[in-house]
């Protein structure tokens, strides 16, 4: 049986020592700090969400925004690529998707603006992103991480189910979950061309008649994803989600749309960036953030809003090299912020280096963090942060 005085007295332990660390010396042992963050996954009553970017399928061997653009670049025709080129001189490739929806919706026929008209803005928009779905391949890249990654997701049996967030628009995510047979819900219903269903976005709790069960996993694409396609029938716009990548010749649905004039474009996008406003809204929520170098603003926002709001939730953010000024200014201030970095963390709202002579398995290896890395990191979720499958 689960015993949960057992169980917070351990925690209580492992916090203590590492408090007693931060305050009391010049350095941190990551071994307690992985044991405490390993104590605390194993909660059953914990809601626990996990925030994965680009730094999690380049692990794994695929491009990630920079190396993204170079290919997209390579394949395009050489008339889209000196289009292609110029915008994104002063735009990354999503603000520059955004910028090509936005004029392929305002200028009328006749108009043009910055060399564009609304047909040649869209063909481009289709271009890039028929060019993004073959340099994410899946097929080419060591999807093993992402098998422990479910592994891990699979043997949760926590009360709420675990919501996974991700910026990424491969499939890495779903093939690991498919692999290891964890049933899974994304806000689409149906498998041919599957539709959004947005009102079973937030049914998260089981004790709601019709909720899905806690172990189904929910996954939240919030930029969209290779098998997401525009529907487009007339005036009308659909996103739909296909059982393989977006057909040649289609739109695939990558990055959300800022215009405001077709709300059809935006409805999954807003539904589900508001599924993970509410999903920190929830008392006590674990978060786990890695891959993810904090370049968006809008996702900043959330999570540290979310943060100074809820004193009782806790943030883990795992930084694969150095910790983000933007980051480390908020977490100094916000105790329930754990920043963990190669060579430093930023505990308790202070700002340490790691101290450790020896080498830690898959944790800590010529003086450098490891769990940063997502490889690492998906292996110590799927070995040592597994709950079992007990009774409160």
């Amino acid at each position: 049986m689960y015993d949960r005085t057992l169980h917070n007295n351990k925690l209580a332990e492992h916090k203590n020592e590492s408090d007693n660390k931060v305050t009391t010396l010049n350095s941190i042992d990551p071994e307690s700090i992985t044991n405490e963050l390993a104590v605390k996954l194993s909660a059953r009553t914990r809601h626990v969400c996990a925030l994965i970017g680009g730094g999690a399928p380049h692990a794994a061997g695929l491009p990630d925004l920079k190396g993204l653009q170079a290919a997209v670049l390579e394949s395009l025709d050489k008339g889209n690529g000196n289009l292609a080129k110029g915008l994104l001189k002063k735009r990354n490739l999503e603000e520059t998707l955004s910028y090509l929806r936005r004029l392929s919706t305002i200028l009328e026929e006749g108009q043009e603006l910055g060399g564009f008209s609304s047909r040649s803005a869209a063909d481009l928009n289709k271009a890039i992103t028929q060019a993004i779905i073959p340099a994410l391949n899946q097929e080419s890249a060591n999807r093993e991480p992402f098998d422990f990654f479910a592994a891990w997701a699979s043997g949760g049996y926590y009360r709420l189910p675990i919501e996974l967030f991700t910026i990424n628009y491969d499939l890495l995510i779903e093939a690991g979950l498919e692999a290891t047979a964890v049933p899974y819900f994304d806000g689409f219903v149906g498998h041919l061309r599957a539709r959004f269903r947005p009102e079973l976005v937030d049914a998260v709790d089981p004790e709601i008649p019709g909720a899905l069960p806690a172990s189904f996993v929910r996954l939240w694409k919030l930029h969209g994803s290779v098998n997401w396609e525009e529907e487009i029938q007339g005036d009308s716009h659909q996103i739909v989600r296909l059982g393989t990548p977006a057909r040649k010749g289609a739109v695939a649905a990558i990055y959300p749309s800022d215009e405001k004039y077709d709300q059809s474009r935006r409805v999954p996008f807003v539904v589900l960036m508001d599924r993970l406003r509410r999903a920190l809204e929830i008392p006590e929520t674990l978060t786990l953030v890695s891959g993810y170098s904090f370049g968006d603003q809008h996702l900043n926002e959330m999570l540290f809003d979310a943060a100074r709001s809820y004193p009782r939730s806790e943030t883990t953010v795992l930084c694969h090299a150095n910790i983000p000024d933007e980051l480390a200014n908020v977490a100094t201030t916000a105790r329930n912020i754990l920043v963990l970095g190669a060579t430093e963390a930023i505990i308790g709202g202070r700002r340490v280096p790691w101290g450790r002579e020896d080498d830690l398995p898959g944790v800590w290896k010529d003086d450098k963090f490891l769990l940063g890395d997502f490889n690492h990191f998906a292996q110590f979720l799927a070995t040592k942060a597994r709950v079992s499958n007990v009774e409160d």
